[in-house]
Formats: structure tokens, sequence, C-alpha cells
């Protein structure tokens, strides 16, 4: 039984990982058909800060994802950087996603899919997940009544 609700909940964390990629928008390859590395969004510890729609910058939005219980399991998560990986509970990683001028107006999402841990009663479910952007509460799993993690699209 554990195997197979293991198995489910991978192939739904590699659902949900798949249908996220492709959605960032490449710069055309310069001539001679390489194309630039691009950097990474800068990570920061501090506070939120937000530069207006219309500004060069795009938009700065500081983003909290968080599993909660205790143990071990299995993370995946996108939006701030992305990976999968087992896990300490709770967890918690914090970042900031810059939008551009297109993703304020479709929208950036953010994901965080936690695997199985025991619960109170001694069955297992999915652990509980938040996200947090600019310290508000946006999404929100107790693992129990809904096992599709937390996922947010954050528009200007």
């Amino acid at each position: 039984m554990r195997r197979t609700i293991t198995a489910m909940t991978l192939c739904a964390a590699a659902a949900l990982l798949l249908t996220g990629c492709g959605s960032a928008d490449p710069k055309p390859a310069p001539e001679g058909g390489k194309q630039q590395p691009q950097p990474a969004a800068p990570q920061s510890q501090g506070g939120s800060s937000s530069a207006p729609a219309g500004s060069g910058g795009g938009a700065r939005h500081e983003v909290t994802l968080e599993v909660g219980g205790t143990g071990k399991t299995a993370v995946m998560y996108s939006g701030i950087g992305s990976g999968f990986e087992q896990q300490t509970l709770p967890w918690t990683k914090s970042g900031t996603a810059e939008l551009t001028a297109a993703e304020q107006k479709v929208g950036y999402l953010v994901n965080v899919v936690p695997g199985t841990i025991t619960g109170a009663d001694g069955k297992l479910q999915q652990a509980p997940c938040t996200i947090k952007v600019d310290g508000k509460v946006v999404a929100q799993s107790d693992g129990v009544t809904s096992a599709k993690g937390c996922s947010y699209k954050i528009k200007q």
C-alpha cells in the first residue's frame, strides 16, 4: 500500500513538474547558433520589494515555500529555482521572483509538491504545504483534504 501511494505521489509530482516546463520565454539564440546561459533569479533573505509594472526591471516578489510535518520526505518545487530532493521536515525555501512584463499579465507559476508522511492516525498522507508571496499566505494544503500540493500564479 505504501509503495502504491508513494508511486502515485511521485507520478503526480512528475506530471505537475512537466506541465510547468516550457513556460519560460527563452531569448533567441545569437548569430552562430549558441544560446547564452540565462542568469537565475537572485535569492534574498530580506523583506519584499515590488517595482512598478511599467519600470524596466519588472515586478519583484518575495516568495516562501514551506512544507510541514516531521521526518523526511521528497519535496518538488518550482518558481524560485526548482528541485526534487529528499528533505528533512519542516522545510522552508525563500527567494525572489522577478516577473517580466508578459509574466505580469499571464502570471508566474510557483508550486511545491511534498511527498508523504505518517499522519497522527498512523496512516500515510501528503505533508502539509504553504506558499507565501510578499509575506501573505496565498496557497495552503493540509495534505488530507487535498493531496495536490500547493500552487499559485503570481500576477501583477
